[in-house]
């Protein structure tokens, strides 16, 4: 958990903020008994998370795919190549929505609008880090090898507007 007291405080204000401003219909879905506050959602994301991230294309269609998802300081944060399709859409886009959903125990929904940082720059030193936690242990060090070498990579995080959470468990 690399959160600091501040940004818990951020994230309990954002979750509390967005909650209050739902619409009937979610609030009747995720009442206030079903919704995971910050200190406990940071404790239960910790790791590596299969998100799926919304973009929107030119004509305004949505993409979404799955990405290696990692909660730190409060916000959802993934990487990919600069060449990348839905870089390329948050480079001319940044709005963006992801969703982690690993069945009816959790749902964690978040619309924002994309942070664009150089994978090796220092913005992305926790992100670096959080993935070489998750696959040093699983593939050696291939993986840092691999990672060290992407050249022009993209770590992005997501500044959240909007941060829905719902515990069905």
């Amino acid at each position: 958990m690399l959160e600091t007291p501040e940004e818990l405080a951020d994230l309990q204000a954002l979750l509390d903020e967005s909650a209050a401003a739902a619409g009937p219909h979610m609030r009747e879905i995720i009442t206030d008994e079903r919704r995971v506050d910050a200190a406990a959602l940071v404790r239960r994301l910790s790791g590596m998370r299969l998100i799926t991230v919304a973009t929107v294309t030119a004509d305004g269609r949505p993409l979404t795919g799955p990405f290696d998802g990692y909660f730190l300081h409060g916000a959802w944060w993934f990487s990919s190549g600069a060449d990348a399709v839905r870089i390329r859409h948050l480079r001319a886009r940044p709005a963006v929505s992801a969703t982690y959903l690993p069945g009816e125990e959790l749902a964690v929904t978040a619309h924002g609008r994309a942070e664009l940082f150089d994978l090796h720059g220092p913005e992305c030193a926790d992100l670096r880090q959080a993935m070489l936690d998750f696959y040093l242990p699983k593939q050696g060090p291939a993986f840092q090898e691999w990672m060290d070498g992407i050249e022009g990579g993209v770590g992005v995080r997501i500044d959240a507007r909007k941060l829905f959470t719902f515990s069905g468990a």
